[in-house]
């Protein structure tokens, strides 16, 4: 299964992937789906501030994304990342979602951050917060009833990997 850097001929392809999961998931608290014009700008951003967007495709066909953003704005969390990622419904629990995080890693370990943070929603979402675990992740907080969605409160799980030197060096 090829990943690879996700282009604006992909926007159409992670927004109705993303439209799924807003539309009928809790794993994101969006309630609208954007346009594949809104996906576009997302991705410019990310891709600008030197952040992955990635794809997983087959045969030409897009099966899920992934991206790497800043934790937060404020400059203390310069080194901190948080990941998220979206696979099409018929190939959850086939390793797509796992291939997109682990390259996450990759390339976010080689540009330097030492953190990398899952936020994911709904604690009743076994297979994100399984698939994290796999690949080295600690559950560090849980936040209940923070969401509200089809008319019931959803929980978000706060997961973290550290990177490379992690904490154990201050970088220069």
């Amino acid at each position: 299964m090829p990943i690879r850097d996700a282009t604006p001929d992909d926007a159409a392809a992670i927004a109705a992937i993303y439209a799924h999961h807003v539309l009928h998931g809790t794993g994101t608290f969006e309630e609208t789906p954007p346009a594949a014009e809104e996906v576009a700008a997302r991705m410019a951003r990310i891709q600008a501030a030197g952040h992955a967007w990635l794809v997983a495709e087959e045969d030409g066909a897009i099966l899920g994304y992934a991206y790497y953003a800043n934790f937060h704005a404020r400059s203390a969390y310069r080194h901190t990342v948080e990941n998220s990622i979206y696979v099409r419904d018929n190939v959850r629990g086939q390793g797509v979602g796992k291939g997109l995080v682990a390259e996450l890693l990759v390339r976010a370990e080689a540009a330097g951050f030492r953190q990398m943070i899952a936020v994911i929603g709904d604690s009743e979402n076994v297979g994100s917060i399984g698939l994290h675990l796999s690949l080295g992740f600690k559950q560090a907080g849980l936040l209940r009833a923070v969401g509200l969605k089809f008319g019931r409160w959803v929980d978000v799980v706060y997961m973290q990997k550290a990177l490379g030197e992690a904490d154990r060096t201050v970088p220069g």
